[in-house]
């Protein structure tokens, strides 16, 4: 089974606008509409299994909601190919309440992205999200690194995550974009000894962006953290799903080590 464990979906009615809005901040190209019939057929036509879609929250507002179309989501996955994490803001006003109404629903895990939340990952409100979260058997998909949209300062270090697992004992973070977008040999130096997995979104010169990991540089990574704690994601619409997988299934990993990337690791956080 093949699994994408990144990607990302916006309301219908302003999927366009959002893109476009997006892509200029980036100064990247998109690879898709944004919508969830688009990231369907993204899913079908690439050959991939499933999709996880990751949601984010910028104000505390917007949970219900997203939690409620996460839930219908996932009632529909097996025909839509899709499935969804839920989300939590740091500024939820009850973290505790929100997190067992998402665990209630069968939901897998949360997104946080602290970039675009606004607060630091080693802020204690987070702190308490991942502990809860972890407590409940949540698992936690953060953002880390820079983000090519947004401007300084980092939201999410190295050194931050080693904090926040230290304070939480947490056993269930991912961390995206190899652990850290382009802090890549920090995230070596720092994260390897640390009970974290990392996915694969938005990280290889898969995607014609500068600065991207190369197969020398990601096969190195994937030795240094072990297959078993990396996960295959795209960050759709900002990746084609596709090229990406190919990407992945021309490396020089052994075949076992594919496979686990590509889905099996997956299956065990959403699937069983």
């Amino acid at each position: 089974m093949i699994i994408d464990i990144h990607a990302h979906t916006y309301p219908d009615k302003i999927a366009e606008r959002t893109v476009s809005e997006l892509k200029k901040a980036a100064g990247v190209e998109a690879h898709g509409d944004g919508t969830a019939g688009g990231l369907s057929e993204s899913t079908k036509e690439a050959g991939i299994d499933m999709t996880l879609v990751l949601p984010v929250a910028t104000t505390p507002h917007q949970v219900p909601t997203i939690n409620e179309v996460a839930y219908k989501t996932n009632l529909s996955s097996s025909r839509k190919k899709l499935m969804s994490f839920g989300a939590i803001h740091p500024d939820s006003p009850d973290p505790k309440k929100v997190l067992r109404g998402i665990a209630a629903l069968g939901i897998r895990g949360i997104k946080l992205h602290p970039d675009y939340q606004g607060v630091f990952f080693d802020d204690i409100r987070y702190k308490r999200i991942v502990e809860i979260a972890t407590e409940l058997g949540l698992y936690i998909i953060v953002h880390a690194g820079i983000d090519i949209g947004l401007p300084d300062p980092v939201h999410t270090t190295p050194d931050m995550i080693k904090e926040v697992i230290s304070d939480t004992g947490t056993d269930k973070l991912i961390l995206a974009h190899m652990g850290g977008w382009r802090m890549w040999d920090e995230v070596i130096e720092k994260l390897i000894a640390c009970d974290v997995m990392i996915d694969t979104a938005f990280s290889t010169t898969a995607i014609d962006v500068d600065g991207m990991l190369d197969e020398e540089k990601f096969a190195q990574m994937v030795r240094a953290f072990g297959a078993d704690r990396v996960l295959f994601g795209t960050d759709w619409p900002w990746a084609p799903q596709k090229k990406s997988l190919k990407w992945i299934g021309n490396l020089p990993l052994h075949k076992l080590e594919k496979e686990k990337i590509l889905g099996l690791n997956a299956e065990k956080i959403l699937l069983r």
